[in-house]
């Protein structure tokens, strides 16, 4: 009879080793990609962004230096990989981008049609083909809302593609659930600065705000 008691025991250990598994705390196996702001790159569990994973960065106004926060990532990754916009608010500056360290050969802008601009379901399925395009490092969309599900299944897409997935939110979603492994709020201040308070992070994090300069 002990045996059997045992066996629950050693089929929990076996499964703990498991290279799948995630144990709090345990973040070593997960490197991040470095943000190049030492900073916040010491506040994040994985020491950078989260790979294959998607983040949210949720902002109350534009022009606070949300996408200067992941241009040191993409200047990275592209010297090898793809880097693909789905839906910037924008044109991208190119002579800025290329200062920035970011190959442009290697960057692609989907905009959908002005009948299908409005249709937030085309946009996602762009985004979600993205995040699973074997040859993209990172993938970026502006999206206002979604739902808890359809974040689910970018979620899965990221770790499918082994891509990292970063998603500008207004600031007014931070209420709601997400299964994003880091949410980031920014916040301009009186000064030069921006405030970065990390809403969530997968592992945790000892301090949950910092001050840079966007």
């Amino acid at each position: 009879m002990p045996q059997n008691l045992n066996k629950p025991n050693e089929s929990v250990e076996q499964l703990l080793q498991h290279e799948k598994i995630w144990r709090a705390g345990d973040n070593a196996s997960f490197p991040g990609i470095p943000t190049s702001f030492p900073v916040l790159d010491s506040l994040l569990p994985s020491h950078g962004w989260p790979q294959s994973a998607l983040t949210e960065i949720l902002t109350a106004e534009e022009g606070i230096g949300a996408l200067r926060l992941v241009l040191p990532a993409m200047a990275q990754l592209t010297q090898t990989q793809w880097a693909v916009w789905v839906c910037p608010p924008y044109i991208p500056y190119a002579p800025a981008l290329q200062a920035a360290g970011i190959a442009l050969e290697r960057m692609l802008i989907v905009e959908p049609d002005v009948d299908e601009q409005a249709d937030l379901d085309y946009v996602l399925w762009v985004f979600e083909q993205a995040l699973r395009f074997p040859d993209c490092a990172i993938a970026m969309a502006w999206v206002s809302t979604t739902q808890y599900d359809r974040l689910r299944r970018l979620q899965l897409a990221c770790e499918q593609g082994q891509t990292c997935g970063v998603m500008f939110r207004p600031e007014a979603l931070a209420i709601q659930p997400s299964p994003a492994a880091l949410r980031l709020s920014l916040t301009a201040n009186l000064n030069t600065k921006t405030s970065v308070r990390i809403l969530k992070s997968q592992g945790g994090a000892r301090t949950r705000s910092c001050q840079l300069e966007l």
